[in-house]
């Protein structure tokens, strides 16, 4: 049996790290309403969104609904499956039926086309709760985003996994050395799911786990672009571990060579930067002779140039300088981001207004920014606009996020106002309910025993009584 499913945690009580995450979603579950938002838990793959989703209707008595990766969640899947459990009881008899929508982010390509609209559809008429987890927040359309309260999990301290997994080797009946624990705890990197899986594998076949015996388990992806840049700048390593390093990166050599020249021109010694640009400059022509030949074994001498000849042009400067994308990577993706949300708004005010896309952009949207402007509270809340789209209406990202701020705060505190008014509500149902019972009771107690007349009381008749 697979270890991460053995050993999957059934109670909140059982999740392992992330305490903080944990009780602001129990929160959100044990007074929820229909009113409440859906919640969006975003993390790392392995650190335990998904399995806290299961522990929490476990712990509640909730029948749950999954829709995750591997179902094809075109709109009409999600309309047959996640619509028709949002607004139907549960057959179970259990209190609610809790949604989960595994892996938001993922919503893109063929097989998941019109799934992001059927989603918000699902939210926004919905009567019991959803919970949706993605690995990246940033990636969960805007549309969805904006419906959902955020909970951020975080990767798993290597001292908070080392004694679950000295726990399972306990249940297993394995010798485990506290070393080769200390091991998979770190080189798992916060992820509790490659940790299970690291430590079964090293398990295979033996009794007793050393640290000889994980030489060969390697977390998959282990390395970035990040660490490769990080170690090459460096200057501290050399040339056959950083060569190894760079076998384990999943990155082409024209992108390492733009993260390596940024990371170059950050140094403050300028002789140290020319010789790594020179290096960098000859590495670019191999990448060049590559395009046109069209061969591409020329890739590892390109890499080779890049790296060692950095790492040696950079040995000794002991610089530590953030280690940052490309600065044309970030102005492309914030172009790319600022076309979806324009794209994104256009199609609001195209739905709204039954005008073509082309002709509010065209004629419109000038007009509509100036209204916006005037009373830009009345634009948020009838078109439900998130700030991003309001900052492009406006041209004050400022602005925009301190309208945004005040809607939030003003929805917030009418949900309170509306579970203070339900409460008291029950509150005076529950003393009404108390009083017809005492009511009741006393009535039914005179009922039940009627005042008997009194009998005389019959006198013994003597010689006296005369």
């Amino acid at each position: 049996m697979d270890w991460t499913e053995k050993y999957r945690p059934r109670r909140l009580a059982d999740i392992i790290g992330n305490q903080s995450a944990v009780r602001e979603l129990f929160d959100w579950a044990s007074d929820w309403t229909p009113e409440k938002k859906p919640v969006l838990l975003y993390g790392k793959p392995g650190i335990g969104k998904t399995s806290t989703a299961y522990a929490l209707a476990h712990d509640l008595g909730w029948e749950i609904i999954e829709l995750n990766a591997s179902d094809q969640r075109t709109k009409g899947a999600i309309e047959r499956i996640a619509g028709s459990s949002s607004t139907t009881a549960s057959l179970s008899g259990s209190s609610r039926r809790l949604i989960l929508l595994d892996e938001a982010d993922n919503l893109e390509g063929n097989a998941d086309r019109g799934g992001a609209k059927a989603i918000v559809d699902v939210i926004r008429r919905s009567k019991q709760p959803i919970i949706l987890t993605a690995n990246d927040a940033y990636g969960v359309a805007q549309d969805i985003r904006r419906l959902c309260s955020e909970i951020q999990f975080k990767a798993i301290p290597a001292r908070s996994l080392a004694p679950h997994l000295k726990a399972i080797c306990l249940h297993e009946g394995l010798e485990c050395d506290p070393e080769a624990v200390g091991i998979i705890a770190e080189e798992a990197h916060g992820d509790i799911r490659q940790a299970v899986n690291m430590l079964f594998g090293a398990s295979v076949g033996k009794t007793h786990i050393t640290p000889d015996s994980l030489a060969t388990q390697q977390k998959d992806s282990r390395y970035s672009i990040f660490d490769l840049v990080a170690k090459t700048t460096s200057g501290k390593y050399d040339d056959d571990a950083l060569l190894r390093l760079s076998y384990d990166v999943d990155d082409t050599p024209d992108a390492r060579i733009q993260w390596l020249e940024t990371a170059v021109l950050q140094q403050r010694d300028s002789r140290r930067r020319v010789r790594a640009m020179q290096y960098l400059r000859r590495a670019d022509i191999y990448l060049g002779r590559t395009l046109i030949r069209q061969y591409y074994t020329l890739w590892k001498y390109a890499s080779a140039i890049m790296i060692i000849g950095c790492a040696a042009a950079l040995s000794g400067s002991n610089e530590r300088n953030r280690i940052s994308p490309p600065g044309r990577w970030r102005r492309m993706s914030q172009a790319r981001r600022q076309k979806a949300i324009r794209l994104q708004l256009l199609n609001r005010f195209s739905e709204k207004y039954l005008i073509p896309e082309k002709t509010i952009a065209k004629e419109y949207l000038t007009p509509i920014g100036l209204l916006a402007d005037k009373d830009p509270h009345s634009f948020v809340r009838s078109l439900c606009l998130d700030a991003d789209q309001l900052a492009l209406l406006l041209h004050d990202r400022a602005r925009a996020q301190s309208v945004h701020k005040e809607i939030e705060k003003e929805a917030k505190e009418e949900e309170k106002r509306k579970a203070a008014l339900k409460k008291q509500k029950k509150g005076v149902e529950q003393d009404t309910h108390d009083t017809g019972s005492g009511l009741n009771a006393a009535v039914l107690d005179h009922s039940a025993d009627p005042e008997k007349p009194k009998k005389k009381e019959a006198s013994q008749s003597t010689l006296f009584s005369f």
